[in-house]
């Protein structure tokens, strides 16, 4: 499937706002509550999922720009470049991590816009392409951060 920039920044900024709309309004007790982790995983809290969330957006960024792999993270497994963003974000307050998540937005969207239009149609794609984007924040908004919350009011 190839892609429009019209229809990536459309589902970018769909799953930003539902992402965004969920996370505005917790309080700092949601922010804390524990995610249903494997033990052999950090123990994510609501804020951790929104920091990893966020930083596979500016991978993203970084991506559209041609910019190298950062050295910290170049060669890292998955779960390896998981454990570095937690340990970068977890002593930080939610309200860093939200204002962290909403700048990185406003860079998502000028990259896509300033983007060539070769990136988006130069080559057959997945239809979630780019998965960072939107499928991979839903997919934690979901099945982390809506169910973490809950189980809060339960």
């Amino acid at each position: 499937m190839r892609h429009s920039r019209k229809e990536v920044i459309k589902r970018t900024i769909r799953e930003f706002k539902l992402l965004d709309d969920l996370v505005s309004r917790l309080t700092d007790e949601d922010w804390n509550r524990l995610l249903s982790r494997p033990e052999t995983k950090d123990p994510w809290t609501v804020k951790d999922a929104l920091a990893h969330i966020t930083h596979f957006k500016v991978e993203v960024v970084r991506k559209i720009k041609k910019q190298p792999i950062p050295v910290e993270v170049k060669g890292l497994s998955e779960t390896d470049e998981n454990h570095l963003i937690y340990v970068r974000w977890r002593d930080r307050s939610p309200q860093d991590v939200l204002a962290w998540h909403r700048q990185v937005q406003d860079d998502v969207v000028a990259a896509l816009q300033d983007a060539h239009e070769q990136w988006f149609s130069g080559r057959e794609r997945q239809p979630e392409w780019p998965f960072d984007l939107d499928g991979h924040s839903s997919y934690h908004r979901v099945k982390d951060i809506e169910q973490a919350l809950k189980k809060s009011t339960k």
